[in-house]
């Protein structure tokens, strides 16, 4: 085994932590320090187990300062009490108009992922805990049918017909008919929800997926989700279901990417007025957790109307940590490095001191963002003093002084955010299979987002009037000053089609843009169909262009909306320093990670390039650019480190490349003075590799 300096020296910073996220994707936390929060914790499980037990929905506000770890407690909050109810994770809503879709699809998504633990999706624990709940109140026979049902989850059924009339009879017994919205509709998709051959379209129904007129036949159903009040209605159904089951949590995080008001101002009352409809309907089984920074709220509370504000009456402050829990959040990031070590550290934060967090934080109370900041700074500064043999200048620190941190390089700021990229652009390909599991309107907000960072000029959303605005944008082109109109449906369904279409054509006819833009991989149907012939007219033969977009160009988009969540939150942090959202799209730019979007490529916003799809070169073989690039902005922000921990961590961000071929980019890097191996004739497992420095 090896000394603990010696590891220090292959290891990778752990106090590495770009940002924060949705809680729900976070399968492999970081480890938690009890202490933290305990408080906040403990009066949020009351109040759960107060709903439990009288099934009154409550809203509460989680508030605390930026960097205190509002997401990450909520990640723990899942975590810990995911056996006593099923938790929800509602991204941003971009428009107030579609707010009630919005939570519906959000809450949809969440509960068809299985908790840690569990083969089946938070949908299928509800409705079996439902089932097992209403199966007491009834006759012997009835309880035969829903026994065979629970018997048949996941399998096909013999009779479905006849077990899904019977089952929905059974839930108006039992639920009653009163306060559900489209009774026999929302029943029956619940029934499908348990056949295999139904319960992705049922999912998708439920989350108000535009679906075609053969889908819809197929769940024997009118029409889709298509408007608030019948994704209201829904979510209500929900809410009368969880008042036999556990409760449903839904989470409000990262509201300042919220759709905002003509004055610029983020529009918390729309949320608001959900919570009181929710509250004056008297749904049950929901607590509503709204998580907002302290000085988001400040701003903003007064808009709300005191009416509203009355009803959200629990407030949990999540408050800075002591040093003592400073130095337990440092040693829970260090204990994995020491356990590795020969002997155990004398100290559970070597190579980091308890005096140096005194001289830090004089008020004797830090955010955790702080903490894990320096932890990572002098960690650093530590490594990088044994890799020149402890020779002097020894770091300051190690002698009782705290200069002030030296400002990062641009170049490791850039190559954080590229990993960062990284990481996030793969989390979206697993999530984001296919682009119609994304709403329009959260489509159009990703696209208004990437063209900002790429300083397009004069962007307005809702382009079309009525039902389908918030499906387009317009703006204006640098070169030529045009405006160009951009529409973006992917709704299957022919009768949602032909409505766009209608839309469309009075753009065109009141000359509202120069160019249409319509953006839709899904068919425009058959051309004896009204919707298609409206198309044609418009896009065939003319200025206006139908492009086709593929889902890698929605991962762009979709990676750089993480990313700009983070950043309007204060959560985005790189080499240290809070990146604003302004700071963001000038690295973006910059860096020209998004001119690899072929949708942009497509609109023109970006020069086309010789784009690679599937990770190909054009003669079949892997493209390993993004490969040398992730090696060399590991090294770029390690400063040092093992070759070894190179390797592994380039094999768990590209599982498909093999080693010899990671092997050979090193060499590679080595080769072009990138990088070079500090100990070249060391056996693999201790050589150690470092930057080159320019001069």
């Amino acid at each position: 085994m090896s000394t603990i300096d010696e590891l220090i020296k292959q290891s990778l910073n752990p106090f590495d932590n770009f940002a924060a996220g949705n809680f729900w994707e976070e399968q492999e936390p970081f480890p938690t320090v009890d202490s933290i929060h305990q408080e906040a914790l403990t009066q949020i499980q009351s109040v759960l187990d107060q709903i439990g037990q009288d099934h009154q929905t409550r809203t509460m506000i989680l508030y605390g300062d930026a960097g205190v770890g509002k997401t990450h407690f909520m990640g723990r909050l899942k975590q810990k009490l995911n056996n006593e109810a099923f938790f929800v994770y509602i991204e941003p809503f971009p428009q107030s108009d579609h707010i009630w879709r919005h939570i519906l699809r959000h809450t949809v998504d969440s509960l068809v992922n299985a908790p840690a633990g569990q083969a089946d999706s938070q949908l299928i624990l509800w409705l079996k805990s439902f089932l097992s709940t209403i199966r007491h109140d009834l006759q012997s026979e009835q309880q035969g049918l829903v026994d065979r049902i629970k018997g048949f989850f996941g399998k096909t059924k013999i009779d479905a017909n006849a077990d899904r009339k019977l089952f929905i009879d059974i839930l108006k017994k039992t639920i009653g008919t009163k306060g559900i919205y489209n009774a026999n509709e929302f029943f029956g998709v619940l029934y499908d929800l348990t056949n295999p051959d139904l319960n992705s379209l049922a999912c998708e129904w439920l989350k108000g997926d535009g679906l075609d007129e053969e889908s819809l036949k197929k769940l024997q159903i009118n029409k889709s989700i298509d408007n608030e009040d019948t994704a209201r209605g829904i979510l209500g159904n929900f809410s009368k279901i969880s008042g036999k089951t556990q409760p449903i949590v839904l989470c409000f995080d990262q509201l300042d990417n919220i759709a905002r008001l003509s004055d610029g101002s983020i529009d918390l009352q729309a949320l608001f007025n959900v919570n009181s409809t929710i509250y004056n309907g008297k749904w049950q089984g929901f607590l509503i957790i709204i998580s907002v920074r302290t000085s988001t709220w400040n701003e903003n509370y007064k808009r709300i109307q005191p009416a509203d504000l009355d009803r959200a009456s629990v407030k949990v402050p999540l408050k800075r940590i002591t040093l003592d829990e400073a130095e337990a959040l440092l040693a829970s990031r260090l204990y994995q490095l020491h356990h590795q070590a020969y002997s155990l550290p004398n100290s559970p934060i070597y190579p980091l001191n308890t005096e140096v967090l005194g001289k830090a934080f004089p008020g004797r109370k830090a955010s955790p963002r702080l903490v894990l900041t320096l932890g990572k700074q002098l960690f650093q500064e530590y490594k990088e003093w044994l890799f020149k043999n402890k020779q002097p200048p020894k770091p300051k620190w190690l002698d009782g002084e705290m200069p002030p941190p030296p400002s990062p390089p641009p170049d490791k700021i850039k190559a954080e955010l590229e990993l960062f990229w990284q990481q996030e652009y793969k989390k979206v390909q697993g999530k984001i299979t296919k682009i119609t599991l994304l709403a329009a309107p959260d489509l159009i907000r990703m696209l208004q987002e990437a063209l900002e960072a790429l300083q397009v000029q004069a962007i307005k959303p809702k382009l079309l009037s009525g039902k389908y605005a918030s499906y387009s944008l317009i703006y204006q082109q640098l070169d030529n000053k045009e405006r160009i109109g951009v529409v973006w449906t992917e709704e299957p369904g022919m009768k949602p089609f032909y409505d766009v279409m209608n839309a469309c054509q009075r753009v065109v006819s009141n000359n509202l843009c120069n160019s249409l833009q319509l953006i839709r991989l899904a068919g425009v149907g058959q051309p004896n169909l009204a919707g298609n012939q409206i198309y044609r007219q418009i896009f065939t033969y003319t200025n206006h262009y139908h492009i086709k977009p593929n889902v890698a160009s929605v991962h762009y988009l979709a990676t750089y909306h993480s990313l700009v969540n983070s950043a309007l939150a204060h959560e985005l942090v790189l080499a240290g320093q809070t990146i604003t959202l302004q700071k963001l799209q000038y690295l973006i730019s910059e860096s020209e990670i998004l001119h690899k979007c072929t949708l942009l490529q497509d609109l023109g916003i970006v020069p086309r390039k010789n784009s690679v799809e599937n990770n190909g070169n054009g003669n079949g073989k892997q493209d390993l650019r993004p490969v040398k690039d992730f090696l060399l902005n590991l090294v770029i922000t390690q400063g040092y480190m093992g070759v070894p921990t190179l390797i592994k961590e380039a094999g768990s961000q590209f599982p498909s490349v093999k080693e010899t071929d990671t092997q050979n980019l090193i060499d590679l890097l080595c080769q072009e003075k990138n990088v070079k191996i500090i100990n070249p004739k060391a056996k693999l497992q201790d050589q150690l590799i470092c930057l080159v420095t320019k001069k």
